[in-house]
């Protein structure tokens, strides 16, 4: 359902967002280690939150990659769509172009509120949830 770019973008803020207290600035390449993804490819992600308003960056010796209090506040679907754009939540089940309800696919009927279900969590849960379980412990970003 959702690209390996777009996980790798809700793990990194994810990640951002547990430096919050220590304040923290977190270059790409300690992001990119920590949710063990291509450094390249999480530079381009990171790049395009901060465009997005996601996150931000600060430039120079103490610069990097941070998370305001306001942006904890960001909701997860807003991630989603800024990485996958909207049609994510309207994709087919088997990525069939031409699945509706009209002509479905042998997932269509199963798959439908599974994906609605999903977007109704992206659309609740905000980065700070998120964060608040890896700073607990309670969930883990790291495999």
């Amino acid at each position: 359902m959702l690209s390996l770019s777009c996980k790798a973008a809700i793990k990194a803020v994810i990640y951002l967002g547990s430096q919050y207290d220590s304040g923290a600035k977190s270059g790409i390449k300690d992001v990119a280690e920590f949710i063990n993804e291509n450094e390249h490819t999480v530079g381009k992600i990171l790049q395009k939150l901060v465009k997005e308003n996601i996150i931000n960056s600060a430039k120079g010796p103490n610069g990097g990659f941070y998370i305001t209090k306001a942006q904890k506040h960001i909701r997860i679907i807003e991630i989603v769509e800024s990485i996958d754009g909207e049609e994510v939540f309207r994709q087919c089940g088997l990525g069939l172009s031409k699945c509706s309800e009209s002509r479905p696919c042998p997932f269509h009927n199963d798959f439908k509120p599974v994906r609605e279900l999903f977007k109704k969590m992206c659309q609740e849960k905000k980065i700070y949830d998120l964060c608040k379980n890896v700073n607990s412990g309670l969930t883990y970003l790291i495999g």
